[in-house]
C-alpha cells in the first residue's frame, strides 16, 4: 500500500497533513489517522482500489472537465472577473440573468474568465447549456458604521457598547422558570435606556424537545430553527389564553415555584412548558373564535407556508423522536432515515397534528424573537439582537437527519491539545461536509446563515476557523487522533458577506484559541468582527493597553466559558478547577493562587487599581477599559454588569458544574437600574463617547 498516494489522497480531501499546534511545533497525521479521518469523510482508504477510487472520485469534483460537471453554485466578488474552473472555448457565449431579473449577454473573455459583475446577489448563469447560480458577495459585511447611518444617527464615530446575555437567566414574572422572548424584549429595551447598541445572545438553536435533559445551547439538534422552550406565548395569544390554560391544568404553583429557583431545573421547568405549550396549541387549532384568532391563524399558515421544506422537515423528525422512542435518527428502521422516503411522507400525514404542533412551537418563538428585535430598534439601537451560530449540531439531530449528505455524523468537531486542554478536546457535534457543501451549493450553509441572521441585527460565528479549517475527530477516537480538515474559506465568506447585506446585519467572528496565520487578515478585509477578551490580551507578562485593540473587533472583558471578572480577580475559577479534581497533575491549587496573585498585580497595573482593591472597583475599572479600545463594538457580559463571580459554563464539565443553568437575580426591566450595575454602565458609555480613547 503506497504512502504517497495516501497522502495525495488526504491533501486531496483537505486534510492537514503537517501542521502547527498552539505552541507553534510542527506535527504530523500519522497514516492511520488519515485513513480513519478519510474513511469518516467518505472516501475510504483501507486498501490501494479504494485509495485510486477515491482519488478519482475527488478529482472530478476538484477539476471539473466541463462546464456540465461545476457544482450548482459558484462564489464570485463584485466587480472582479471570475475565473471558471473549467476549460471553455475562447468567446465563449454566456447569458446572465441578475436577481432583478436583468438579462446580459456576453462571451468568455481569452482568459476563461467571466467579465467582472457590479451588483451582488444571487445570479442565475447559463453557459454552453449548463445554468448554474453565482453568488456575487460585496467587498465587505454590513458594518456598525452602517447601522447606525441607516438609523439616521449623526455620530463621528462607530464605536458603540452593548451586553452579552443568556437568555435562560433573564427573570420576569411568570416565565415558568425560564427565561424567554418577554423577558429578552424587556431587558433590551431597558439596556437601550443605558446606553447600548447591541445584545449579543446565546444560541437559541432547537433542541429536542422528546430530550429534555439536554439543554446545553451549543450542541442543539438545529441551527435552522430555535428551542420553543424560550417563547413567551403570551406576546403572540395574550395572557388571557395563557392564564386560562394554565389555571385549567393546575400548573400555577410549579410554575411559581420553579420561578423561585437559582438554578434552572431544566427538565421539569421544560415538562411543565411543553404540558402548557400543547393545551395552547389544541385551544389554537380548535378556535374558530374572534377576528385575532384569524388573523393569528393566517399568520402561522404563512410562517409554516415560508418555512417551507426546511421547517416540515424539522417538525416531522421532532414527532419521529417521539413516536420511536429514541431522539437518534440512526437508531430508527431504514425507511425513516430518510426525510424523503415514503415511509416519512405517510407517517406525517398520519400524524399531521402532532407535525403541526412543532411548527406552532417554531412559529412563538420566532415571532416573539422578532418582538424583541423590534423592541430594541424602537428603544434607539442601532443593531440590537446578535445572535449566536454554533460551530455545530448534534449527530443525531434534526439537522443532520433533513442534511446528511451536508453534514459529517461520523466525526466530531474538537480541537487538539493547546495550553488550556493537555488533552484535546471533542465537542460532540457534527460540522459540514466541505465536499458536500460544494456539491449541493452550499445550501445547508446559506440556509443556516439566513436563519442565523433572520430576527436580528448581527451574528456571531462561535469558533469562526471553522470557516478555514476544523480539527474533527472519528467517533470513538480520543480528541488527539483526528486531524484538521480544510473548508472553502472564500467561498464561505463570500457568502457571509453577502447575507449579511441582505438580511443588514453586522457579523462577528470568534476567534479564539489556536489561530493559523493570516486568518485574522481575512475576516479583517471582509469586515468580521473578530473577538478581543481581556483575558487573552497579553504580551508576555503585560496585558495589552486598551490603545492597542484591534479596531476591527468586538472587545469584551470575557465570554460564557471564562471567569467573570470578580470570579477571575477573586480565584473563584482555582477553586472550581480544584474542587472538580481539574488541575494537571504538574500544577498545584497553591501554584495557581500564587499566579494569579502576580496576574493580578499586571491588571492593576494596567486598570490603574491596587491589586488589593476590592472587586468593585475593578469592575468599574474593568468596564472603562474595554470602553476605552479602538474597537467598534465593546460588549460587557451581564455577569460582569451585575459584579457575580460564577461564569456561565467551565468547559470540561458537564453536571459536576451547573452549566447553563444560573438564573440571574432581579427581574430584566430592573435588573439594570440597580446603582451599582448603572454606574459600571454609565463608565463604559462615558469612555465609548470620548473621542480619543
Amino acid at each position: 500500500m503506497s504512502d504517497d498516494r495516501l497522502t495525495q489522497l488526504a491533501e486531496m480531501a483537505g486534510i492537514m497533513i503537517d501542521w502547527q499546534d498552539a505552541n507553534g511545533d510542527d506535527q504530523h497525521v500519522p497514516p492511520q489517522a488519515m485513513r480513519d479521518v478519510l474513511d469518516a469523510l467518505g472516501y475510504p482508504a483501507a486498501t490501494d482500489e479504494q485509495i485510486e477510487e477515491s482519488i478519482a472520485r475527488l478529482e472530478r469534483l476538484n477539476a471539473p472537465a466541463s462546464i456540465a460537471d461545476l457544482p450548482p453554485l459558484l462564489t464570485a466578488d463584485i466587480n472582479v472577473p471570475l475565473l471558471l474552473p473549467c476549460r471553455l472555448e475562447q468567446r465563449t457565449p454566456f447569458t446572465l440573468i441578475r436577481e432583478d431579473g436583468r438579462r446580459v449577454e456576453g462571451h468568455i473573455d481569452t482568459n476563461g474568465k467571466l467579465p467582472a459583475i457590479d451588483t451582488p446577489g444571487y445570479h442565475q448563469l447559463t453557459v454552453a447549456e449548463t445554468t448554474l447560480t453565482l453568488a456575487v458577495a460585496p467587498e465587505r459585511c454590513f458594518s456598525i458604521a452602517e447601522a447606525l447611518t441607516s438609523d439616521k444617527r449623526e455620530r463621528d464615530t462607530a464605536r458603540v457598547w452593548g451586553l452579552a446575555a443568556q437568555i435562560y437567566a433573564l427573570h420576569r414574572p411568570g416565565d415558568g422558570g425560564i427565561g424567554d422572548t418577554a423577558a429578552l424584549e424587556t431587558f433590551v429595551r431597558a439596556a437601550a435606556r443605558h446606553g447600548a447598541h447591541a445584545l449579543t445572545i446565546s444560541p437559541v438553536h432547537a433542541m429536542f424537545t422528546s430530550d429534555v435533559e439536554r439543554f446545553s445551547p451549543y450542541s442543539p439538534s438545529s441551527r435552522l430553527w430555535r428551542n420553543g422552550l424560550h417563547a413567551a406565548p403570551e406576546q403572540i395569544l395574550g395572557e388571557s389564553a395563557v392564564d386560562k390554560a394554565i389555571t385549567r391544568l393546575g400548573l400555577g404553583d410549579e410554575r411559581k415555584r420553579l420561578e423561585t429557583l437559582d438554578l434552572i431545573d431544566w427538565p421539569q421547568a421544560a415538562r411543565n412548558k411543553l404540558t402548557l405549550l400543547r393545551a395552547l396549541y389544541e385551544d389554537f387549532y380548535g378556535s374558530n373564535g374572534s377576528q385575532s384568532d384569524s388573523e393569528a391563524m393566517a399568520d402561522f399558515a404563512e410562517f409554516r407556508h415560508h418555512g417551507g421544506e426546511a421547517l416540515e422537515d424539522h417538525c416531522r423528525f421532532e414527532t419521529l423522536c417521539a413516536v420511536q422512542g429514541t431522539t437518534d435518527w440512526r437508531q430508527w428502521p431504514q425507511a425513516l432515515q430518510d426525510p424523503r422516503s415514503e415511509e416519512v411522507n405517510r407517517f406525517a400525514l398520519e400524524h399531521a397534528y402532532d407535525v403541526g404542533f412543532h411548527a406552532f412551537l417554531q412559529w412563538l418563538i420566532a415571532r416573539g424573537l422578532e418582538l424583541a428585535q423590534r423592541g430594541a430598534r424602537e428603544a434607539g439601537m442601532a443593531v440590537g439582537l446578535v445572535n449566536d451560530l454554533a460551530v455545530g449540531a448534534d449527530a443525531a439531530g434534526s439537522q443532520a437527519w433533513s442534511r446528511k449528505s451536508e453534514m459529517l455524523s461520523e466525526l466530531s468537531v474538537g480541537a487538539p491539545p493547546d495550553a488550556f486542554n493537555a488533552r484535546g478536546q471533542l465537542w460532540g457535534v457534527a460540522g459540514f461536509s466541505p465536499q458536500g457543501l460544494k456539491r449541493h451549493g452550499f445550501r445547508a450553509f446559506i440556509e443556516m446563515l439566513r436563519a442565523g441572521f433572520q430576527g436580528a441585527g448581527g451574528m456571531r460565528i462561535d469558533h469562526a476557523m471553522g470557516l478555514s479549517r476544523l480539527w474533527l475527530v472519528p467517533n470513538g477516537a480520543k480528541a488527539t487522533e483526528g486531524a484538521y480538515v480544510r473548508y472553502p474559506l472564500d467561498d464561505l465568506l463570500r457568502l457571509v458577506a453577502l447575507e449579511s447585506h441582505r438580511h443588514r446585519a453586522i457579523v462577528i467572528g470568534e476567534d479564539l484559541g489556536t489561530v493559523e496565520p493570516g486568518f485574522r487578515d481575512k475576516l479583517d478585509a471582509r469586515g468580521v468582527l473578530g473577538m478581543r477578551v481581556m483575558w487573552f490580551e497579553r504580551e508576555e507578562d503585560e496585558f495589552t493597553p486598551a490603545e492597542e485593540y484591534a479596531a476591527e473587533a468586538m472587545a469584551m472583558t470575557s465570554t460564557h466559558d471564562l471567569p467573570t471578572v470578580a470570579g477571575w480577580w477573586t480565584g473563584r475559577d482555582i477553586a472550581w478547577r480544584a474542587r472538580l479534581d481539574m488541575i494537571d497533575e504538574n500544577e498545584s491549587e497553591a501554584a495557581l493562587y500564587q499566579a494569579r496573585q502576580d496576574e493580578r498585580e499586571q491588571l492593576a497595573e494596567l486598570l490603574h487599581v491596587a491589586a488589593t482593591e476590592n472587586v468593585d472597583d475593578v469592575l468599574i475599572a474593568a468596564a472603562r477599559h474595554i470602553g476605552r479600545t479602538p474597537s467598534m463594538l465593546a460588549i460587557l457580559p451581564v455577569e460582569d454588569a451585575l459584579g457575580l463571580v460564577e461564569q456561565a459554563n467551565l468547559p470540561g464539565t458537564i453536571n459536576e458544574h451547573p452549566n447553563w443553568r444560573r438564573r440571574w437575580p432581579g427581574t430584566a426591566e430592573t435588573l439594570l437600574d440597580q446603582p451599582d450595575v448603572s454606574a459600571r454602565l454609565n463608565v463604559l458609555n462615558r469612555a465609548r463617547l470620548d473621542d480619543t480613547p
